[in-house]
């Protein structure tokens, strides 16, 4: 088993712990509401791409 990024319950509220493992679990609504934000933020022709860069260029 690798060691992977992970959040430690010494440094993290359970309820922080339990966040961070739904966004990385395929199987969780969190994780495919994360990846299809991300998909829509890369693609020229989603309103989320133009939103994402307005404010990062000044």
């Amino acid at each position: 088993m690798s060691k992977g990024r992970g959040v430690s319950g010494k440094t993290h509220t359970a309820q922080q712990c339990d966040d961070y493992a739904n966004q990385n679990n395929p199987n969780n609504s969190a994780y495919k509401a994360n990846s299809n934000n991300r998909a829509n933020q890369c693609n020229p022709n989603s309103s989320a791409y133009k939103s994402s860069r307005q404010n990062s260029a000044k």
